[in-house]
């Protein structure tokens, strides 16, 4: 049976020891010490706070860039915090619900429920919690149903377990255990069919992945492909199941509309690009961090600190050093601090907003290296050059706005090959999707400083080498994941009375949509 690592804030929060089990703390989980637990783990975290970028967000995060199986997922945290999400996904759940109290009413209007582990505390709501359980597999979770015409979910949150009534701790301590025996599975994604491409852009974006000539390229190259290539915005949510595929070329985050279309689009079974798998992954640079050291992949000397291990900093980095939060992107959240009387001024500064940040070497270069991974290929390389009398390729803070480096497009045989090499080995543990590595080139070689999943496509820059068939290749791998899923009977195309009721897709653009996409800068992912 495989060693069970149980994870919670204080040893007290979890007195039940048992044989193939083993309790640790959060703190003592994200530490380094933990890095020595096997890969083979499997992780339950019981943490009192999921919240985004809490203690207990860290170890769901970190266990998986370790290797180890984890409950819950960092997925499941960000899903249960989205209602439209949980209305995509429930109602064959109030289905079940609906059935189970048409045959045994309830006098009361409402009701609360605790799932653990996919038993219900009350026995009459146990198939609907089998199904919960599947979309949603977190230790502990609480149920709201209520009655309008009909019973039916209202909301389901994790709780912590210290909430737990404690006539139920005796049934979570039971399905734990039944859990822990069980075979570890995860779920698996409906699959999608072919040919009309939704491209969700942001008109109003101040420094969007592509411009606008990208965009109309992207439009016309698909067109000369036999594609619908429409550009969507986030008005659009509900329109979205009438395309087979999604481009996302706005900025992704997490907590936003970008990873909200990349779920929904998942969900449907539609091919997408940035996946939200790649989404999460890229945009924590603490997972990154941690990813890449678990597989050997060089990086500047890096460290994952909570606000006791600053002292760290000066004794095994020295200065300057750079210091990161985790959801920084476009050279913002990322400060280089140049003595160790600064230290303390900044990182108090980030720890306002994070429990842990990341310190990392400072590389001085000209240019760092931009490859183009395309389904674990390099498609294109680019130098993007320092802005002038700056330390990052993009200067901001500055009376006109965001103030970058030149950029310079090379093929792919003209950069150094062990710097090709380490950005595909980085880009192929994210996924297969489309990701720009940044790799610095030093006497000492070549070292990964970050992977974006949602890089930057402009015309004239990283289309100079490669022209139309750089859009080719990127809508050509959505193509292909459709046909391989209509191969193994995936989502069909809408029938034609389908597609006659559709809006008019004659104008990709949709009035002045266009005349806003180019807005402002361009900024480097």
């Amino acid at each position: 049976m495989p060693l069970h690592v149980i994870v919670v804030d204080r040893h007290a929060d979890f007195p039940w020891p048992a044989a193939g089990r083993i309790i640790v703390t959060a703190r003592s989980f994200v530490a380094e010490t933990a890095r020595r637990l096997p890969t083979s783990a499997r992780v339950v975290n019981l943490c009192r706070d999921f919240s985004y970028l809490s203690l207990g967000y860290y170890v769901s995060l970190l266990a998986e860039a370790r290797g180890q199986k984890v409950i819950p997922s960092v997925d499941v945290m960000l899903d249960l915090h989205w209602k439209r999400l949980l209305r995509i996904a429930l109602p064959e759940v109030n289905e079940l619900v609906k059935k189970t109290f048409q045959a045994d009413p309830l006098e009361n209007p409402s009701l609360i429920v605790h799932i653990f582990f996919g038993s219900a505390d009350d026995p009459r709501l146990v198939p609907a919690a089998r199904r919960i359980f599947e979309l949603f597999r977190c230790p502990v979770l609480e149920v709201e149903l209520r009655f309008k015409a009909v019973w039916s979910i209202v909301s389901i949150r994790p709780v912590a377990l210290r909430a737990v009534r404690q006539e139920f701790v005796p049934a979570f301590v039971d399905a734990l255990d039944r859990y822990t025996h069980a075979v570890w599975k995860q779920e698996r994604t409906a699959a999608p069919s072919r040919y009309s491409i939704a491209i969700l852009h942001d008109p109003q974006e101040q420094m969007p992945p592509s411009n606008r000539k990208a965009l109309e390229r992207f439009v016309r190259v698909g067109g000369q492909m036999g594609l619908d290539v429409e550009m969507i915005t986030k008005a659009d949510y509900g329109r979205l199941l009438e395309y087979d595929a999604l481009l996302i070329r706005a900025t992704t985050a997490l907590d936003h509309h970008t990873y909200r279309f990349a779920k929904k689009a998942e969900l449907e079974g539609m091919a997408v690009i940035d996946d939200p798998r790649s989404i999460l992954t890229c945009t924590n640079k603490i997972y990154l961090a941690e990813l890449l050291r678990a597989n050997g992949i060089p990086t500047p000397r890096t460290l994952i600190l909570d606000r006791r291990r600053i002292g760290r900093i000066e004794r095994e980095l020295g200065f300057p050093v750079v210091l990161k939060i985790p959801d920084g992107s476009f050279s913002r959240g990322v400060v280089k601090v140049s003595a160790a009387e600064d230290l303390p001024r900044f990182a108090e500064q980030m720890f306002k907003d994070t429990d842990l940040i990341i310190a990392q070497e400072f590389m001085r270069t000209a240019f760092d290296w931009r490859i183009g991974v395309l389904h674990r290929k390099p498609l294109y390389v680019c130098q993007y050059f320092m802005a002038r009398d700056h330390w990052q390729i993009v200067k901001h803070g500055g009376p006109h706005g965001p103030v970058e480096g030149r950029a310079k497009s090379l093929s792919v045989g003209m950069a150094p090959p062990a710097v090709v090499e380490v950005a595909t080995q980085a880009a192929s543990l994210i996924g297969s999707g489309l990701y720009g590595v940044d790799v610095k080139e030093t006497e000492n070689g070549a070292f990964v400083v970050e992977i974006n999943d949602n890089p930057n496509i402009d015309a004239g820059l990283e289309d100079a080498v490669l022209k139309d068939d750089l859009y080719r290749a990127i809508l050509g791998e959505l193509v292909e994941r459709l046909e391989k899923r209509m191969q193994t009977g995936g989502r069909s195309r809408p029938d034609q009375a389908r597609l006659r009721d559709l809006p008019d897709r004659s104008d990709p653009w949709r009035g002045d949509a266009l005349r806003l996409a180019n807005r402002g800068g361009r900024a480097l992912r």
